[in-house]
């Protein structure tokens, strides 16, 4: 059991990078001039076998997957092969024709929203970007798409929670995400601050507070991993003891790792995007997804398990007031540091 427990085994995809809008903390640095994609030939036989391996939800990010012409195709053959569907969008792209196209097979819309209008519109490097997708609300609730928001926090923008989940609430949102920012892609460019510790500590009360006030009406989901709780069920984190070579080999994927991760450029990667990918579980242009997954099981896993339970051991201390920490980002940033090592774009060879 990881990070998403161990009823719901999702997929992050990230068919492109291309996006109407250039936001100051993309992750990804997307933007219009992105072009790259993937087939939407090469995702369906992946998910086929990823469903096989124990995976039972995607999650469509990007970019702006709805720039992803193939969009509704994917998520149609996603649902017939029984996965719960999401996706993630800035919202200005929303129209009658397309929701029509996604409705049928989209369990959750999740949309992006960065705190008070002037905030969000700042963010976004767009005048009255709060204001068009705002507009757009009443077509998804038209079109009975069940929808939510998310929000990323920052070192500064805390005190915007409140406003934000009582946006949603009065909305009709069903879920708001609180996501810690990261100082990666564009982030680093524009100088934005994550949240440190102290902040997240903050930041849990206040969401246990608004949880409380919004209880009947809007869940609201913090993305932090708390301290306490993994010391006493280190699976959470991927870092108690790694299963015997045997056991691991035997077991679905979905059982050793998950989010799983498909990148823009074809790399399948472990928890988040930008992870290291000398940890890569396949590469979608290399061969059938489970047979490179019954490699990575036997070959790769247990280095997976132990840069897990490394982390785990650096960040696990803290004082009693701080019980929180952005583990996403810790073990993302630690997956990285022997790749910068390697020269850009170097493959990682994984031996038959």
């Amino acid at each position: 059991m990881g990070p998403t427990g161990d009823a719901v085994n999702v997929i992050q995809i990230h068919p492109t990078l291309r996006c109407n809008l250039r936001c100051q903390h993309c992750y990804s640095t997307s933007g219009p001039e992105q072009k790259g994609e993937l087939a939407l030939d090469v995702l369906q036989r992946f998910l086929a076998d990823a469903a096989s391996e124990g995976y039972n939800a995607i999650g469509l990010s990007g970019g702006e997957p709805l720039t992803w012409k193939p969009l509704p195709r994917l998520l149609a053959s996603a649902r017939a092969l029984g996965f719960t569907t999401s996706v993630t969008s800035n919202g200005l792209l929303l129209d009658a024709r397309r929701l029509a196209q996604l409705a049928p097979h989209l369990a959750l819309l999740a949309i992006s929203l960065d705190g008070v209008p002037e905030s969000h519109d700042r963010m976004r490097g767009r005048p009255r970007a709060f204001e068009q997708m705002r507009g757009k609300l009443d077509l998804l609730r038209a079109a009975g798409v069940p929808f939510g928001f998310i929000f990323t926090l920052t070192l500064q923008n805390l005190s915007e929670l409140d406003w934000v989940a009582a946006f949603a609430c009065a909305e009709g949102a069903k879920l708001l995400q609180i996501h810690p920012l990261e100082q990666v892609g564009r982030a680093r460019d524009y100088q934005l601050l994550p949240p440190d510790e102290l902040e997240l500590s903050y930041g849990f009360l206040e969401v246990a507070r608004l949880q409380r006030q919004y209880r009947d009406r809007l869940t609201l989901q913090f993305d932090v991993a708390d301290r306490q709780l993994v010391a006493r069920e280190p699976c959470r984190a991927f870092a108690g003891p790694a299963p015997a070579a045997e056991v691991a080999i035997a077991s679905p994927l979905a059982s050793l790792v998950s989010p799983l991760v498909v990148q823009e450029d074809g790399w399948v990667v472990p928890i988040q995007h930008g992870f290291g990918t000398d940890y890569a579980i396949a590469h979608l242009d290399r061969g059938p997804f489970r047979a490179q997954a019954a490699r990575w099981k036997r070959q790769q896993h247990p280095r997976f398990a132990a840069l897990a339970q490394r982390v785990w051991a650096e960040i696990g201390d803290a004082p009693e007031h701080l019980p929180f920490t952005n583990w996403y980002a810790a073990i993302t940033t630690a997956s990285a540091r022997r790749r910068a090592a390697r020269p850009v774009g170097t493959p990682v060879q994984l031996s038959v």
